[in-house]
């Protein structure tokens, strides 16, 4: 590996780490460190995929010369970059909207490094090329982002963490069960050396099994979703679009890297299974925000249907079943900035003073830059074009028809029109007339741009699909879909 690549890569966990040790033991300057790690990280980020693009092959680092299994392993292909440009970009906005939302309390001294530490997590996750490295990135996330949501005010807000934490917890211990079933097995556990050593034993099938429903759990994939709603509605907002941006993503990709790395190519039945259940949450999750009055409980449910598309892709297992993974790639950088403007913009319709969408009127009026924000979002959430989200939904939606998936296409185009219709009942009260029942909140200016700025960003990856997924092609990190249908 180059240094160059070498040194972006170990920074995008370092930045974050020390810049929350800073915020921490040096509270007065916890908001100046956060705004400055809020810029330094997509440019790492940025900087990173470039390099990966110009290599063109997948790269691995071993942690002080020393390779698997003495040492420790990060493994960097094009999933991998695109990965860490989204947790860049998405948690930037939230570090940035943070330092304004929680200005004057006391609760900014205990977000900043919390949510620095959740990126750190993040970063050591999507590098890590090692099963129980895997396990303690996750134990950093799922621990962080429960005392984040925890630090929210109130009843609703404890109980929301508390359900998080249970479940983090049962979804680790069924995830570290399956690392030490497989390393008896192996005596590995390297990704790609467990890969090698696994014979397709009843006991392996049990520890694969036991991490993948670990990472259903912590992906709040239906009917395991019971502790999404409550916990991103009720989290303070920056929070809450951490945790729908790219939380919810970093299981996903953990189960996607056992999937790819370890399973064996025979996987078809379990593939079909998973694809129907996120075909149910699509659908189930958009009927779900269609029923909400509050804006966050909306959103929140938006995200559990969102969760869904990206399963979809399990089920396919052809040549053109890399075209769906890249969708379904593509709709994950998509969906965090769209989900992180949507739940931002929440924020600042609350801080003008209501978040019901029975009391929306007149609010296109003093925040028509929130409301264009959340319109901006609901285009991509929704799958219209010129948006990063239907760029997704398209190479989904064609890789789909290419294998014949007929009803899940369907349901991908049905769950598009259900969230053109969840979105529009937000965006359709604030123009109409109505009278204030009371003076309405001053709304920062930062606060109002940031989540602008996201949606707009959204919107833009619709212009710029040919760069990031030439990305996705480095390393072929899909390619183990296509080579289990030819090996069949």
């Amino acid at each position: 590996m180059s240094p160059a690549l070498e040194t972006l890569a170990v920074s995008a966990v370092l930045l974050p780490l020390f810049a929350g040790l800073a915020a921490f033991v040096i509270p007065r300057a916890a908001r100046l460190v956060g705004v400055g790690t809020a810029v330094l990280l997509p440019i790492d980020a940025a900087l990173l995929a470039i390099r990966v693009a110009d290599r063109g092959v997948e790269a691995r680092i071993e942690i002080g010369g020393w390779p698997a299994p003495l040492g420790i392993g990060l493994s960097i292909d094009g999933l991998t970059a695109l990965m860490l440009l989204t947790t860049a970009l998405a948690s930037s906005g939230a570090l940035v909207y943070g330092s304004r939302y929680f200005a004057r309390t006391q609760r900014f001294a205990a977000f900043m490094p919390l949510a620095l530490l959740l990126v750190t997590g993040l970063n050591v996750l999507f590098l890590s090329a090692d099963l129980f490295n895997l396990y303690v990135a996750l134990e950093i996330v799922g621990l962080s982002a429960v005392g984040l949501v925890a630090l929210a005010e109130g009843a609703d807000a404890l109980r929301g963490a508390m359900r998080y934490l249970l479940v983090t917890f049962l979804a680790s211990l069924l995830y570290l069960l399956g690392v030490a079933l497989l390393y008896h097995m192996t005596g590995a556990l390297d990704l790609a050396a467990v890969a090698a050593m696994l014979r397709g034993a009843r006991v392996e099938w049990i520890a694969l099994g036991a991490m993948t429903a670990a990472m259903l759990m912590k992906s709040a994939l239906f009917p395991l979703h019971f502790w999404l709603p409550p916990a991103h509605s009720s989290a303070p907002v920056p929070v809450s679009a951490l945790l729908s941006a790219v939380v919810v993503k970093a299981s996903l990709y953990v189960l996607l890297r056992l999937w790819l790395d370890v399973m064996p190519a025979d996987r078809r039945l379990f593939g079909d299974a998973l694809a129907a259940l996120g075909a149910i949450a699509v659908v189930w999750g958009s009927i779900q925000a269609l029923r909400q009055d509050q804006l966050k409980h909306l959103v929140a449910y938006s995200t559990a249907a969102q969760v869904g598309y990206l399963f979809v892709p399990f089920a396919l297992d052809s040549p053109v079943a890399v075209s769906g993974w890249q969708g379904a790639a593509y709709l994950v950088l998509s969906h965090a900035l769209a989900k992180s403007a949507m739940f931002l913009s929440v924020g600042n319709v609350q801080a003008f003073g209501g978040d019901r969408i029975s009391q929306l009127d007149r609010v296109v009026q003093r925040l028509p830059l929130t409301m264009g924000a959340f319109a901006l979002a609901g285009v991509t959430v929704a799958g219209l074009p010129p948006s990063g989200g239907f760029i997704a939904k398209w190479l989904m939606l064609e890789a789909l028809i290419g294998e014949r998936r007929w009803w899940l296409a369907a349901v991908v185009v049905v769950g598009g029109l259900l969230a053109a219709i969840y979105v529009f009942r937000v965006v359709g009260p604030a123009f109409t007339k109505g009278v204030l029942a009371r003076p309405p909140r001053r709304v920062p200016g930062t606060m109002e741009w940031i989540a602008f700025a996201l949606s707009v960003a959204a919107i833009a990856l619709g212009f710029t699909a040919v760069p990031l997924l030439e990305l996705l092609d480095v390393g072929a990190p899909f390619a183990a879909f296509e080579a289990g249908a030819e090996r069949r």
